[in-house]
């Protein structure tokens, strides 16, 4: 479709326990493409924080590339976040998983005091001056506000009070919402949803995601 929306979705490795979370990056790409719009995936070409097996939650004694490991997501159509040019997209999107707060930022180690990977801190610093509509999901929120805080934006992760109380030390606001409800800041062009924060089923991720993409195409538009 001719001026549809065209998104970036950044990636932090695949899987829960050390990278995104995969159903709900993919529920994402899903509702972008439903919606008649393109995306590109992206992911910082660095080592993981750490390798955690999946199915046990036991650490690995492993090296894995946060890009190498994001191409299974997007079916190798990925390109280093080095490459991401904000005027090339209208909207990027950051779906949670732990990936989100070990290798986007350290906050799962030092909690709102946590350093941000330093191509990550800089997209998300220019698409929000340069009007993109920004997309979170999960615990990534804790993320967008550790770096756009001090611009009183609004988002969501939930319920969770401890993670809702370190994104208000960032001068962010918190608000609270359901597992497949968003949290829309119209003045700040961004869009969350708590996905597995509060989630019990892959469906209530998917109805989340949809509810975001489907927002963010209406700010897009409406700007």
């Amino acid at each position: 479709m001719k001026n549809m929306p065209r998104f970036a979705v950044i990636l932090s490795g695949c899987g829960r326990a050390d990278g995104s979370e995969i159903h709900e990056a993919v529920t994402a790409l899903l509702a972008i493409d439903r919606a008649g719009c393109t995306y590109q995936c992206f992911a910082p070409d660095i080592e993981q924080a750490a390798v955690i097996n999946n199915l046990t939650s036991e650490k690995m004694e492993e090296r894995r590339n946060v890009l190498v490991e994001s191409a299974r997501i997007a079916r190798g159509k990925i390109k280093p976040l080095a490459e991401f040019k904000t005027s090339e997209f209208d909207c990027i999107i950051f779906p949670g998983g732990l990936g989100a707060i070990t290798n986007w930022c350290d906050f799962a180690q030092k909690g709102i005091k946590c350093t941000v990977e330093t191509s990550v801190h800089h997209i998300l610093e220019e698409a929000y001056h340069q009007n993109l509509v920004i997309g979170a999901m999960c615990i990534a929120p804790v993320l967008i506000a550790k770096v756009l805080g001090k611009y009183g934006i609004k988002v969501t992760i939930g319920k969770d009070k401890a993670v809702a109380a370190a994104i208000e030390a960032t001068g962010a606001e918190h608000e609270n919402r359901k597992a497949d409800e968003v949290c829309i800041d119209e003045e700040n062009y961004i869009v969350t949803t708590p996905a597995y924060m509060l989630a019990k089923s892959i469906t209530e991720v998917a109805l989340g995601a949809e509810k975001m993409i489907k927002e963010i195409i209406r700010i897009t538009k409406e700007r």
